[in-house]
């Protein structure tokens, strides 16, 4: 039987709330109890999980192994700087932190203490995206849009710190490349940071992703398209479906069906079309069970700080563009 490891929730909001679910049915966790300030929010939690909430956050942290952290995102350091300094593995909702320096201190302390930690890029796990993970990826074009319809939660912060930043964080797990240049545009329509923007983020090798978020659509969409050489991929986030074109210079066996294009000059190609087969996982409950298997097993967890931290620069990035464009 597996080493269970004691486990704390920090914030019982709408998403903290999904976090005490998931981890209550992982088998390998022991969900000790959560602190909230909001009474609220508390009574809430307690009333349908059957779990003690902890007014002395210290006294929580001590009790436990890791700590969870679905709080506002301004209290994120304070939190995980806490947790790390008693030596606790942590996992921190996204964005990392606030600020770029909080960031960069807690990737210093989490190095100092020896500990696990964790962000919750949670696009990194979605089904429709881990169905490509046996592909070659090497994208040299991807587009990339993310609009929602307006919810007042979240808006404390910018479009691209609240939607974007799931799709900046795929993109550089993909791009195995620096970034060269941003150029970036958006408007704060309803309130008082930017609720659309657009970003065309350039890379040394000479890839190209133009990304979009809205939380003002009338509809919701969460697609990316990737662009390389032979091969057009298409990710459906929030449908969970992939599909594949890819050429070949043959006709592939199995496939009498294929599409034939004619280049010219005698050429041809053939188009090749999958629709890979996607797993019913739950995205949340797989990177928490991730993160348990980093820490027993003394792995790098899957979405380390150094990654929180560059989709929080990049993010940042986008904004100062933003900033600039909007005073000229």
């Amino acid at each position: 039987m597996s080493e269970k490891l004691k486990i704390a929730v920090l914030g019982a909001g709408h998403l903290g709330k999904i976090h005490i679910k998931l981890i209550k049915e992982i088998e390998n966790y022991d969900l000790v109890g959560f602190y909230d300030p909001f009474d609220k929010s508390a009574r809430e939690a307690e009333e349908k999980f059957g779990i003690q909430r902890f007014l002395d956050l210290e006294a929580l942290m001590d009790a436990v192994d890791v700590v969870d952290i679905v709080t506002p995102t301004l209290s994120h350091y304070d939190c995980a700087a806490m947790a790390i300094r008693k030596t606790k593995h942590v996992f921190i909702e996204k964005p990392i932190t606030n600020t770029l320096e909080e960031a960069q201190k807690l990737i210093a302390l989490s190095d100092e203490a020896g500990i696990k930690a964790q962000v919750g890029h949670v696009e990194r796990f979605n089904p429709a995206f881990l169905a490509i993970q046996d592909k070659t990826l090497n994208p040299m074009f991807v587009e990339g849009h993310r609009l929602s319809m307006f919810n007042p939660r979240g808006t404390d912060v910018s479009v691209v710190l609240d939607l974007m930043i799931h799709d900046i964080d795929i993109v550089l797990s993909m791009v195995k490349a620096n970034v060269k240049k941003i150029n970036a545009s958006g408007v704060a329509v309803i309130s008082k940071t930017p609720d659309i923007a657009n970003a065309r983020i350039e890379f040394d090798n000479g890839c190209v992703a133009n990304l979009t978020a809205s939380r003002i659509s009338l509809k919701q969409m969460r697609k990316i398209r990737l662009f390389q050489a032979n091969n057009y991929i298409s990710i459906d986030l929030l449908e969970k479906q992939t599909e594949v074109f890819s050429l070949s210079d043959n006709k592939l066996p199995g496939d009498p069906d294929g599409l034939e294009i004619d280049l010219g000059k005698g050429e041809k190609k053939y188009v090749r079309y999958e629709n890979p087969e996607i797993e019913n996982v739950n995205a949340i409950k797989m990177e928490l069970e991730l993160l348990y298997q980093a820490i027993v097993k003394n792995e790098e967890p899957k979405v380390t700080l150094i990654d929180g931290y560059n989709a929080l620069n990049v993010a940042y990035q986008i904004l100062s563009k933003i900033e600039k464009n909007t005073i000229g």
